[in-house]
C-alpha cells in the first residue's frame, strides 16, 4: 500500500512538474511574440494589424486629402494619441484647412524647435469620447462645450446647415474601429 503511495505521489509531482514547464514554454513564447510586434520605445502605432477595421491614423493615411495632417501627426510624436483604443473623436482637418492659415505656419509648426506646440495644436482636434455626430447633435441641444485632450473646450453647436464645432462646420463623419473622424475644413488653434 506504501509502494502504490509512493508511486502515485512521485507521478502527482511528475504531473505538475510537466505542467509548469510546458506554462512557462508558452508564456516565453507569448512574451517574444509580443517583443517582435511592438518595436522597443513605439507605443500602439508601432503595432502592424491588416486584419482589424482601420483606425482614425491608418484611414487618414489612406486618404490623400489628409497628408498635411498625417505629416504633422507624425512630426509631432502624436501617432498613439490617435491610434489609441478609444473611444475618441477626432476632428480631422483636409489640406485645405492647413492651406488656410497664414503663409508659412504649417512650414514653421513642422519645425523640430516647435514640435511642442504642434502637439499641442493637434491635441485640440482629439476629444477623448465617444461622440458620433447624433450624440454632437445632443450635445449642442444641452449647451455642453466638448472636452478635448489639449485640456481646452470646444463649443459645439447644431445651425441648420449642420453641426459646427469650434465654429467650425463638420463636412463629412465617419466610424473607425477606435471611434469618430469628422472632417473638417479649419484648423482648430486653441486660444490661450
Amino acid at each position: 500500500m506504501k509502494k502504490i503511495k509512493l508511486t502515485f505521489t512521485l507521478l502527482a509531482v511528475l504531473v505538475f512538474f510537466m505542467v509548469s514547464c510546458g506554462g512557462n514554454e508558452k508564456k516565453q513564447e507569448k512574451e517574444e511574440t509580443t517583443s517582435e510586434v511592438q518595436p522597443e520605445g513605439k507605443g500602439q502605432s508601432a503595432v502592424n494589424d491588416d486584419v482589424s477595421s482601420a483606425n482614425a491614423l491608418q484611414v487618414a493615411k489612406s486618404l490623400d486629402d489628409f497628408k498635411t495632417l498625417v505629416v504633422a501627426i507624425e512630426t509631432a510624436g502624436v501617432e498613439d494619441a490617435v491610434v489609441n483604443v478609444g473611444p475618441l473623436t477626432i476632428f480631422a482637418p483636409m489640406n485645405t484647412a492647413f492651406e488656410k492659415l497664414p503663409e508659412g505656419t504649417v512650414e514653421n509648426l513642422l519645425k523640430p524647435e516647435n514640435k511642442e506646440q504642434l502637439a499641442f495644436i493637434l491635441k485640440n482636434h482629439v476629444a477623448p469620447a465617444n461622440f458620433p455626430d447624433t450624440q454632437l447633435k445632443k450635445e449642442a441641444k444641452k449647451g455642453r462645450k466638448l472636452y478635448m485632450a489639449s485640456g481646452k473646450y470646444l463649443v459645439v453647436e447644431n445651425k441648420e446647415d449642420g453641426i459646427y464645432v469650434g465654429g467650425t462646420k463638420i463636412l463629412k463623419t465617419v466610424q473607425v474601429s477606435n471611434g469618430w473622424i469628422h472632417v473638417i475644413d479649419n484648423v482648430l488653434v486653441p486660444t490661450e
